[in-house]
């Protein structure tokens, strides 16, 4: 007889004490529907909630083994609970599944279809947005800057609401950065990957930790994390500087000293000076756009990211 697979439902939670109850209960139905087919298992890490969340889920798992509770001993984000979460499961393959319900946990059926038919990633992929107009054009924003920036592209609306094989948990485990952005980081492995668009759902209760400092936090560290080009701005900015001015230059000589132009005569000695002001602080920008190709060098190697990655070997 051949032993099922396990499945791990992945949850990471900070003052979501309104909604655990509401969470099992939903959790449970598809646990049930399936239970012949797989195994389950559900980690839920409480990343320092300050409310009833803890006593919450113990109670959970004393009343059900499939449960199972990390908590830590601050609030460390969210990107950190997640990986805490890929670090401690043992399933064949994970699903990180939000406590507010806004992600539907009825697709997990099809996230498991669609990884028994062969993709190693399934992401969902959130057709609306709730939030208001500055939240919508923000995101809109951010896919736009961050697939024209990076070498990882990122389907719009894309979500951690996702499942992925063991294989690749245990090479994102493998990851050592601190200020990691988990979706992205799973995103550069590659990896045969599907997507499933979804309605996003309003939260069942409580207020969503998410506010817009963290999603601007989240956008910055994405940017940085995923893409070296901020750290090359100074460099172009430097040697777009330097043609202009250089060419402000050619034409200031030639139009004054060779073709003896009177419009250009009339320029006076102080914006001459400008402009060469300005030629050197192009010089210095480039130069530090030069300096900043050797940072990105030691930003590669201290990230310690593995060179490559084996999906298997036959």
């Amino acid at each position: 007889m051949l032993m099922k697979k396990l499945i791990s439902i992945i949850t990471p939670a900070f003052n979501e004490a309104e909604n655990i109850d509401k969470y099992y209960v939903e959790v449970n139905k598809v646990i049930e529907s399936q239970k012949d087919n797989y195994n389950f298992e559900v980690i839920i890490i409480s990343d320092g909630s300050t409310d009833d969340t803890v006593r919450k889920v113990e109670q959970l798992v004393k009343k059900n083994k499939r449960y199972h509770l990390i908590e830590f001993s601050r609030n460390f984000g969210k990107e950190i609970a997640t990986s805490a979460g890929y670090m401690n499961c043992h399933g064949d393959a994970a699903i990180i599944l939000d406590a507010d319900l806004q992600f539907p946990q009825e697709l997990i059926l099809q996230f498991i279809k669609k990884w028994e038919e062969g993709n190693d990633v399934v992401v969902g992929v959130r057709k609306n947005n709730s939030g208001n107009f500055v939240s919508k054009l923000g995101s809109k924003l951010f896919y736009s800057i961050l697939n024209r920036i990076s070498d990882t592209k990122s389907v719009p609306g894309s979500t951690d609401f996702r499942l992925i094989d063991r294989t690749v948990i245990d090479q994102l485990n493998k990851f050592t950065e601190r200020n990691r952005i988990t979706r992205g980081l799973i995103d550069w492995m590659g990896f045969k990957r599907d997507y499933i668009h979804f309605e996003a759902r309003e939260r069942v209760g409580g207020r969503p930790s998410y506010n817009f400092i963290k999603k601007v936090r989240l956008a910055i560290s994405s940017f940085v994390g995923l893409s070296l080009f901020p750290l090359k701005i100074a460099g172009y900015l430097g040697i777009f500087i330097m043609i202009t001015s250089s060419i402000l230059l050619v034409v200031i000589f030639v139009g004054r000293y060779i073709f003896e132009n009177r419009y250009i005569a009339s320029i006076t000695g102080t914006a001459i000076l400008a402009i060469i002001l300005m030629f050197f602080v192009g010089v210095i920008l480039s130069c530090l756009g030069l300096i900043s190709l050797y940072i990105a060098t030691i930003y590669n190697e201290v990230t310690n990211r593995p060179l490559y990655i084996i999906k298997r070997i036959i």
